[in-house]
């Protein structure tokens, strides 16, 4: 995954379709990889866990889009969450801070709906919200991506 660079902000997600592979080479596709284009930093690897939506055989779509890419997949040692601690803990703040407030305050008409509220929450949390990981040291991840940038330019 494109978190190699350090601290990358997350890309939107999408509860429409968790586990399908489809989603995940549409978020890569249509949002992690411009994203970093966009900076001229290129992705050589992609680091994700060993979900159903990111392995598979190698007609897998996930698969195919990385090597038709050329992009390296690198998976996490299965049962080592110390290996995927940034998207743990990603995952536990998308959890306590959009999920369980929301679900109990808002009454969704549609999945887009829903969506729109994740990625207006993900769009803070990339660029508003300041992290206090090794990392980020207080910085919000878009200014530790905007430093990295300074520095290999």
């Amino acid at each position: 995954m494109p978190w190699s660079t350090p601290s990358a902000p997350m890309p939107s997600a999408s509860p429409t379709s968790p586990g399908q592979p489809e989603a995940a080479v549409a978020v890569l596709h249509n949002d992690v990889l411009p994203f970093y284009r966009n900076l001229d930093l290129p992705v050589a690897a992609v680091l994700t866990d060993n979900g159903c939506e990111f392995c598979g055989t190698e007609r897998h779509p996930y698969e195919l889009y990385l090597d038709l890419n050329g992009i390296e997949h690198r998976r996490t040692r299965v049962r080592s969450p110390k290996t995927n601690g940034f998207v743990e803990r990603f995952n536990g703040t998308v959890l306590d801070e959009f999920f369980r407030i929301k679900m109990r305050e808002t009454l969704y008409e549609s999945v887009e709906a829903l969506q729109a509220n994740l990625d207006a929450s993900l769009t803070h949390y990339n660029s508003k919200r300041p992290h206090l990981g090794y990392r980020n040291i207080g910085r919000r991840p878009i200014e530790t991506i905007m430093s990295f940038v300074s520095q290999e330019g």
